[in-house]
C-alpha cells in the first residue's frame, strides 16, 4: 500500500512521530465520555491511538488519497470515515445532535476559520484539542496588554478557556514545515449568555484591531462615547469582559441617538 504524498494546496504536514501523535490524542481526555471527530486525519497517525479510547470516533477528510488510504488500512472503520469539507458540515448532525469533543492536527492555512466554525456549533463543542502553527496558538491564549491579543483572542476566550499544552518541532513532519506547532485544549467557559450583542461586539472586536494602534477614539469614531474611560486605550489593553462592557455602553449610546 503506497503512502499519502502531502499536498500543498491543502496545507499538508503529515506527523512521523507516534509518541507526539499519541499525545495529542490524550488530549481529548480532558473531556471523556463523549464523541470524538477528528479533523484531517490524513494517513491515521493520531486516528489510530483514538480508535483506542472506548468512544464513538469520526473522522473527515477532503483529500480522496487519504479517505482511500485510511479505509484501506481500517476497513472495519469504514463507516466512520466522512468524505467531506469540514467548513461545510452541518455539526449538528455529526453524531445525532449530541455534544462532541473536537481534534486533529489542524492545516495551518484554515486553522482560524475551523476555529469560527466551531465558534458557529459551539452548543455541540464542549472541547476542542488539536496542533496548529504556534503562533496561532499563542493568539489564541493570549492575555490583555499582548501583542497576540487580538481578534480571534477576543471572540474564541468569550466562550471558551484556552490552555497551551506543549511546542512541536518542525522536524516530526513531512514535509517540515518551516514554523513551530504547538498543543492546545479549549474547554467550554459556561458562559451561556455574555451579557451584550454578540453581533455587536464581534463587530466592535474587528473594527478596534484592524487599527490596533490607533486608541479606540479614533478606530471606533462615531461608535464610542468621546468620553468613555476606554476611550484612550488600544484594544489589546482591554479584557475579554471590558470589551463586554463596552459592546452595552456602546449599545446604549446608540439606543439614544435612535430616533425615538
Amino acid at each position: 500500500m503506497s503512502l499519502v504524498k502531502p499536498k500543498k494546496f491543502l496545507g499538508q504536514h503529515f506527523l512521523t512521530d507516534l509518541s507526539i501523535a499519541r499525545r495529542i490524542a490524550d488530549t481529548v481526555d480532558a473531556f471523556p465520555d463523549i464523541p470524538v471527530l477528528e479533523v484531517g486525519p490524513g494517513m491515521g497517525v493520531m486516528t489510530q491511538f483514538l480508535m483506542q479510547k472506548p468512544r464513538p470516533l469520526k473522522v473527515v477528510e477532503l483529500d480522496y488519497e487519504s479517505v482511500k488510504y485510511l479505509r484501506d488500512t481500517y476497513p472495519l472503520f469504514e463507516d466512520n470515515i466522512i468524505e467531506d469539507d469540514f467548513l461545510k458540515m452541518h455539526l449538528d448532525r455529526t453524531f445525532d445532535g449530541n455534544p462532541f469533543v473536537l481534534t486533529g492536527n489542524y492545516p495551518y492555512n484554515i486553522s482560524s476559520q475551523i476555529f469560527f466554525k466551531m465558534l458557529d456549533y459551539k452548543d455541540y463543542i464542549p472541547c476542542c484539542t488539536g496542533m496548529i502553527q504556534k503562533e496561532m496558538a499563542e493568539r489564541l491564549a493570549a492575555k490583555p496588554g499582548t501583542k497576540a491579543f487580538g481578534i480571534i483572542t477576543v471572540l474564541i476566550q468569550l466562550w471558551y478557556e484556552i490552555e497551551y499544552l506543549f511546542t512541536v518541532p518542525p522536524g516530526v513532519f513531512n514535509p517540515p514545515p518551516k514554523v513551530h506547532s504547538a498543543v492546545i485544549c479549549m474547554r467550554r467557559n459556561g458562559v451561556t449568555d455574555p451579557g451584550c450583542d454578540v453581533q455587536l461586539l464581534t463587530r466592535i472586536v474587528k473594527q478596534s484591531f484592524q487599527q490596533r494602534r490607533k486608541m479606540l477614539r479614533g478606530s471606533l469614531k462615531g461608535l464610542i462615547p468621546v468620553e468613555h474611560p476606554y476611550s484612550s486605550l488600544r484594544p489589546e489593553q482591554l479584557s475579554v469582559s471590558q470589551f463586554v462592557q463596552l459592546t452595552n455602553d456602546i449599545a446604549a449610546a446608540l439606543r439614544e441617538k435612535s430616533p425615538k
